[in-house]
């Protein structure tokens, strides 16, 4: 399915009414964040295809990408003002999870109680596959924690609980072809930000057929990892395995970065989520919201390569 294209059922574009009550323009009731990102963007890119009129929430708005119909506006997840002001007007937000830092939670809950104030109706956040309080992975505890402050904030919502990023595997491989990880023979089904960006498309279009419903997003097979090394060396043209490693291996294998403790606890558990078995398990949420098979790990990374 093509950018330009709209999965079934879409709704038309809004009507076409200016702030000032003047006919021309449509004003955007939708706003996406994220935008100077690679998921954000994409879905900026299939909203604009689609002919939706957009706010894009961004920190630096001259780094917004230029879309047809789209306006950019400054807004830094912790600056409840400038958010308010960002959101005026607007119905539906597509939120992005914040850069991952040490006080996350914090500027989503800013965000989140920014947005209520403002009298956005619908919230559209991006958590994570597995996302609960006693999870693994220990961002996905953030994770957790933020769709329960959108619960309680009394707004509509929707969750797209993505898998881990299948773009992000080549990024596991050491300069000498090796992934090393405590994962042991545990699954992920990694998924694709392109299946990633259309099913959240297709939620914004219609976001009333989708409220208070939770997308498990995930590609179309779980892999070990000694299976994605496999499918790796096809790709990539060089030899790539998979070594286990023990939790104190992976620590020590990770000082040399000199990441804060919070960092490398997230480095290592998203290796030891894996090996809990919390990242297995492959959902129908892609093709039922975008109309097809989600995108293989191998189709994934030939694209990457370009």
């Amino acid at each position: 399915m093509s950018e330009a294209s709209a999965a079934p059922g879409t709704s038309a574009a809004p009507a076409t009414t200016t702030a000032s009550g003047v006919s021309g323009a449509p004003v955007p009731t939708i706003a996406v964040t994220g935008s100077t990102g690679r998921l954000g963007g994409r879905v900026a890119r299939r909203l604009a295809g689609r002919g939706v009129p957009q706010t894009l929430v961004v920190r630096r708005p001259e780094r917004a990408p230029r879309l047809p119909g789209a306006v950019a506006v400054r807004g830094d997840y912790a600056d409840r003002a400038a958010v308010g002001e960002a959101l005026a007007d607007i119905s539906t937000v597509f939120m992005v999870s914040a850069s991952e830092s040490a006080d996350r939670l914090a500027q989503h809950k800013a965000f989140v109680d920014a947005a209520a104030e403002a009298g956005v109706r619908h919230l559209v956040y991006v958590s994570f596959f597995g996302a609960a309080p006693d999870a693994t992975f220990t961002l996905a505890r953030d994770h957790f924690h933020t769709e329960q402050h959108i619960r309680a904030s009394g707004l509509a919502y929707t969750f797209l609980r993505d898998n881990l990023y299948a773009e992000f595997v080549p990024d596991l491989v050491g300069e000498d072809g090796v992934i090393r990880g405590p994962a042991g023979q545990g699954r992920a089904a990694f998924v694709g930000q392109d299946d990633i960006a259309d099913a959240a498309a297709a939620v914004l279009s219609r976001p009333d057929d989708h409220t208070g419903v939770a997308y498990d997003l995930t590609g179309p097979e779980s892999l070990t990892l000694d299976e994605a090394a496999v499918i790796l060396s096809e790709q990539l043209g060089r030899t790539v395995t998979y070594r286990p490693e023990t939790l104190e291996e992976a620590y020590a294998s990770r000082a040399s970065y000199d990441a804060p403790p919070w960092q490398l606890d997230a480095w290592v558990s998203t290796y030891t989520a894996i090996a809990a078995g919390e990242l297995d398990g492959v959902s129908d949420a892609v093709p039922r919201l975008t109309g097809r098979s989600a995108t293989p790990l191998a189709d994934v990374v030939r694209a990457v390569r370009g």
